[in-house]
């Protein structure tokens, strides 16, 4: 462990290495933000960041997962400890519409949940630990993982890949944008944090035709507005109000006319927990009552449920010790304590292999008018929230290794 005057040092000299940085850090993430791609296409992205980690003097090992791109930061005693940090790089099917000197040129695709922010604050963090690496003792291992955004999830493919092997890290750290803490602040929460995410696929087969025959029709609308309204039951009467759950249906098509019934409607939604057990029993109890409703009233029904996310769990004592540095880092008054968030992450897979803390990056300035929420076309950062980005990662590795 460092003796705590060598710890204020240190600490001291990871601020101005974050505040000098600052600017290039900015040109990063600028960069970043005009070309983003898609999840699982991330191929320029993952090639610039392979290309800057050599620049920092790094070594990187590339296509992991497709896209993935590892590295190794080895400090003194290299073998004693390794801590990994990780970012996703991958963007969103959305049309920006800022009007900045960054905003994307790629039509259709935009950075709208901060990844650029995530990869460019690890790239910031990567120089500033390899230039204090003779200042800390053990490893800090770097990863930037593909399709956050996109079913199976990054992270779990590049856990079956290995990327928690060789050696296994004592704890991951990730950080991820919140738009609605105010710049210069960062969050935290100890146990479970984000929910379990699943992806609802529903459709109800009738008999269309006439809209003023009803009585020879299998009306797929109504069959379809009664499972919807039943399926809430499972949640308000089948879930334990000690558990957060949430149902919820977000597309709806049944195309047919003010006087046509259509042969078919086609449901989407998600469901989202925080507790596997009752996951998979609250997923078979909406089947259940769909197929029950639909036979009852002469229709059938195709009830196909996608396996997302797990649920986030930040393990208690890291994300305490974690905390505590930050608060070290930037004061007490600029550390917020977190509600759960029924948001759904991948990083949950890390999360149930190595202990790990997921902890949130204020980027809102009400002044400059940066209020927008992710996945909106408006979303957008203060960019002094970069300095923190990088900085406080960077020394809550340190802080991880040395104790």
């Amino acid at each position: 462990m460092l003796s705590e005057n060598i710890s204020m040092e240190l600490k001291k000299k990871v601020q101005e290495l974050a505040k000098d940085s600052h600017g290039e850090i900015v040109n990063t993430r600028r960069h970043l933000h005009q070309h983003p791609e898609l999840s699982f296409e991330e191929y320029k992205t993952s090639q610039f960041v392979a290309e800057r980690l050599k620049e920092i003097g790094l070594s990187p090992q590339e296509g992991i997962a497709g896209t993935g791109v590892t590295a190794v930061i080895k400090g003194k005693n290299p073998d004693k400890k390794m801590v990994a940090l990780r970012a996703d790089m991958d963007a969103l099917p959305i049309v920006e519409a800022n009007d900045v000197p960054y905003k994307s040129q790629n039509q259709g695709v935009m950075h709208a949940c901060g990844h650029d922010v995530h990869t460019s604050s690890l790239l910031g963090a990567a120089s500033i630990l390899n230039k204090v690496k003779e200042d800390f003792e053990g490893s800090v291992k770097l990863i930037f993982q593909p399709g956050e955004e996109k079913i199976p999830g990054g992270a779990s493919l590049m856990i079956k890949e290995g990327v928690l092997q060789n050696p296994k890290p004592a704890g991951i750290i990730g950080q991820h944008v919140m738009p609605y803490l105010p710049v210069g602040t960062v969050g935290f929460r100890e146990g479970m944090y984000m929910a379990s995410a699943d992806e609802i696929y529903i459709t109800v087969k009738g008999k269309g035709g006439h809209a003023a025959m009803p009585e020879n029709l299998v009306d797929p609308v109504l069959i379809a507005s009664h499972i919807i309204v039943a399926l809430q039951q499972v949640v308000s009467r089948n879930a334990s109000p000690k558990i957060p759950s949430v149902l919820s249906f977000g597309k709806v098509i049944a195309n047919g006319a003010t006087n046509v019934i259509p042969n078919e409607v086609y449901i989407e939604g998600t469901f989202r927990t925080l507790n596997e057990p009752w996951r998979a029993e609250a997923k078979e109890k909406m089947v259940k009552i769909a197929k029950g409703i639909a036979e009852g009233m002469g229709a059938e029904v195709d009830f196909d449920i996608k396996h997302g996310y797990p649920f986030l769990a930040n393990d208690p004592e890291l994300t305490k010790k974690l905390k505590n540095a930050a608060i070290s880092y930037m004061g007490a008054e600029n550390v917020i304590d977190l509600d759960i968030w029924m948001a759904a992450e991948d990083f949950a897979f890390y999360s149930h292999e190595v202990d790990a803390c997921f902890y949130r990056l204020g980027v809102r300035n009400e002044e400059k008018g940066i209020i927008s929420g992710v996945h909106t076309p408006t979303f957008d950062i203060d960019e002094a929230a970069l300095e923190t980005g990088a900085g406080l990662l960077a020394w809550l590795a340190i802080t991880e290794l040395q104790h």
